[in-house]
């Protein structure tokens, strides 16, 4: 595959009952993968892509077919897949990468590409000053919760992932406008990992759903948006520069 473009990628929420419908969702997702595929080296997808997934160890979550044939496909055309495990389907294990052939990443990640340093992040908890966050997002990476967890029937275990995160989804702090940059947790941490030394010129994140750009001396931070509530927002790299793609629903689907 020749394709000289990065693209990027969060928030598709496949599953969430809420917004647009999902079945409706997924043939956005899977035709803008097979739309951006003619010209694309890689596609990195930076989390919450299903809107809850866990890997029991011979059961597969119902659903999400086309996409992941579509990850499938893709990846057999030489197109590299990086899958980042967000805060609603942090319990990525090996499927993804054995059956996709993605790889999937659990921490944030600074790589090169095309000659640029870049920080790609889901963003769940990165420069928040809430304690319970940080502490029940520590809870959902216990191993020991993890295992108890996996104990339970899926049928129930399921159940319960789903219910969480429907819940989860009306939190009020996705559906804030911007804030001001000195309110906004990934702008924080941004300034901070700069302020340590961090040598990235680019910095992307999902989680927040608000699609932003973000200049600050020679650096840019894109946070991604989301695909559910009323746009549908990527980045692409063509190697010169990078561009937040914002395209209103109506407009997507026409």
């Amino acid at each position: 595959m020749g394709g000289r473009n990065t693209y990027f990628a969060s928030d598709f929420h496949l599953g969430l009952a809420a917004g647009t419908d999902p079945r409706e969702r997924e043939q956005r997702v899977t035709g803008w993968l097979e739309r951006v595929a003619d010209d694309a080296s890689a596609i990195y997808l930076l989390g919450d892509l299903f809107d809850f997934w866990w890997e029991y160890k011979t059961v597969v979550p119902k659903g999400f077919v086309r996409f992941l044939g579509t990850l499938a496909s893709l990846s057999d055309r030489g197109i590299d897949i990086h899958m980042f495990a967000g805060n609603h389907d942090m319990w990525m294990k090996g499927y993804l990468a054995d059956e996709c052939g993605a790889t999937v990443h659990h921490e944030p990640l600074l790589t090169e590409i095309g000659g640029e340093t870049f920080y790609l992040a889901h963003g769940e908890g990165l420069g928040s000053r809430s304690m319970g966050g940080r502490l029940l997002f520590a809870f959902f990476r216990n191993r020991m919760a993890r295992t108890l967890f996996s104990a339970i029937h899926p049928r129930f275990g399921m159940a319960l992932g789903h219910g969480w995160s429907k819940s989860s989804r009306l939190a009020k702090h996705v559906s804030l406008p911007f804030m001001g940059e000195d309110k906004e947790d990934l702008i924080r941490h941004t300034r901070s990992l700069v302020a340590a030394g961090c040598k990235a010129r680019y910095y992307i994140y999902g989680h927040r759903h608000l699609p932003l750009t973000f200049d600050e001396d020679d650096r840019r931070m894109i946070i991604l948006g989301d695909w559910f509530s009323c746009s549908e927002s990527y980045a692409v790299y063509d190697g010169r520069e990078l561009s937040l793609v914002n395209v209103p629903l109506q407009a997507a689907g026409s």
